[in-house]
């Protein structure tokens, strides 16, 4: 599942889905769900997108391949529908049950803003998000010193451990992920 940092107070949001397009006339969406079972997508509320202008209460009609088909709440005509493609829908990460049932789960929400150090105990920066393009999950890390984040990939090689309650993700990151990384191995 995809997470939107808040940084304004607002609560952590979970993007349960994003809108691909209208199915047919009478205002259905497809949504491609980031939910661990499809109809996911609609059994946790009402959704609003990323921005918070907008909330619809959804219904799960069905299935199209891969994807939900859903009924958002005052969406009837397909031309609207359509306009709302690449519309990611969201639901505050307290809606959300444990993540398992010892309640030693998380989920990514529950990563951001979490403290990134490394096994050798160097701290690398805070995680700014978790990304999936296609290819696996992504730690998305924001460094002290500013700049642009690092994205790096999300494995148990990698990331050895996550710790929610002592607020850090520990690394071990593969050598040139941070840009620095590379010129102390040829200092060696």
């Amino acid at each position: 599942m995809r997470v939107a940092p808040m940084g304004d107070g607002r609560e952590k949001r979970v993007c349960l889905g994003v809108v691909t397009g209208a199915h047919g006339v009478r205002g259905l969406v497809r949504v491609k769900p980031f939910t661990e079972t499809p109809d996911g997508v609609a059994a946790y509320g009402p959704v609003e997108t990323k921005d918070g202008a907008r909330r619809f209460a959804i219904a799960a009609k069905g299935m199209a391949k891969d994807l939900v088909i859903c009924q958002l709440e005052g969406i009837a005509d397909r031309d609207v529908a359509a306009a709302l493609r690449g519309t990611e829908l969201y639901v505050p990460r307290e809606r959300l049950p444990e993540a398992d049932e010892d309640g030693e789960g998380w989920y990514h929400a529950d990563l951001i803003g979490l403290r990134v150090v490394g096994t050798d105990g160097k701290v690398y920066g805070l995680v700014a998000g978790v990304e999936n393009f296609g290819a696996g999950d992504l730690l998305e890390i924001a460094p002290d010193e500013g700049g642009e984040t690092v994205l790096m990939s999300f494995t148990d090689e990698n990331v050895p451990e996550v710790d929610i309650e002592g607020g850090k993700v520990v690394i071990d990151p593969p050598l040139g992920t941070f840009g620095d990384d590379a010129a102390e191995a040829d200092n060696e």
